[in-house]
């Protein structure tokens, strides 16, 4: 099991993701505001969203190049821990701590602990054990180079809800966000289509109708933003989870902007 892309190439922020569509949708404002402000972001699909309703893997695999792309992300790798299934064996764990050491991130985005589709779950769980195992200089030796352990993890949301425990302003990144989601034209409702399957002007058919591919899911996406953008004083928003306390130097940087 060993990943796709460039070797040598580090990170400051990973994202991780079950399947091809997942970052985009949970952290990609997130992921195109720290591009826009400099720092190196990489996005990791642990699988090829091979056993997906709608599409194909190489479609899928198509798809994730052209969103990374419009995010501005610096690298994009693709494991194999298996789709409708997902894997979180001795195996998969090595195979994720040895891109944690070639990418080097400091802050890792992953899956929340519980969700409505099982394999995220099991994805945050495979991604938390691999962030503490990088940092054993003994576990997987000689997978990928020397020990690392990420600074911090943090958990996107997806289907189901939590009590965040910050929210990132995305106002500046939705327009990447909105070109990201829009490459993956197998898999989400793309405004102005005519649907899940072939229209008169011969578009393709990408399957069965399905709950991410529906108008309701897409307006529920910006709704959602909407939403945890008003708790914070801002358009847009992105929530997130942390495991552990968040160190703040300045309290004065915390007030909420916006109404009061």
């Amino acid at each position: 099991m060993t990943p796709h892309a460039a070797p040598t190439r580090t990170v400051d922020v990973l994202a991780v993701g079950a399947h091809p569509d997942d970052v985009e949708l949970g952290c990609g404002g997130t992921l195109a505001v720290l591009a826009l402000a400099g720092r190196r972001v990489g996005i990791l699909h642990l699988t090829r969203g091979e056993a997906g309703t709608r599409g194909t893997a190489t479609q899928r695999r198509r798809e994730a190049a052209a969103a990374a792309a419009a995010l501005g992300a610096a690298t994009l790798d693709f494991l194999d821990c298996g789709d409708g299934g997902l894997r979180a064996g001795a195996a998969e764990e090595d195979a994720v701590v040895a891109l944690l050491r070639r990418r080097r991130p400091e802050i890792v985005l992953a899956p929340a602990p519980a969700d409505r589709h099982p394999d995220h779950a099991r994805a945050h769980r495979l991604v938390a054990d691999a962030c503490f195992y990088a940092g054993l200089a003994r576990r997987a030796r000689g997978r990928g180079g020397r020990a690392h352990r990420p600074a911090a993890l943090f958990a996107f949301m997806q289907h189901d809800l939590f009590a965040p425990s910050f929210v990132v302003d995305v106002t500046a990144g939705w327009e990447r966000k909105l070109a990201a989601l829009a490459a993956y034209e197998s898999q989400l409702h793309q405004p102005g289509a005519r649907g899940a399957g072939a229209d008169r002007r011969g578009k393709p058919d990408w399957g069965p109708a399905t709950l991410v591919a529906s108008r309701e899911f897409r307006l529920a996406v910006e709704g959602r933003a909407r939403h945890f953008g008003l708790l914070v004083g801002a358009e847009l928003g992105e929530p997130f989870w942390s495991p552990q306390p968040l160190a703040v130097a300045d309290p004065w940087q915390l007030r909420p902007r916006g109404h009061r």
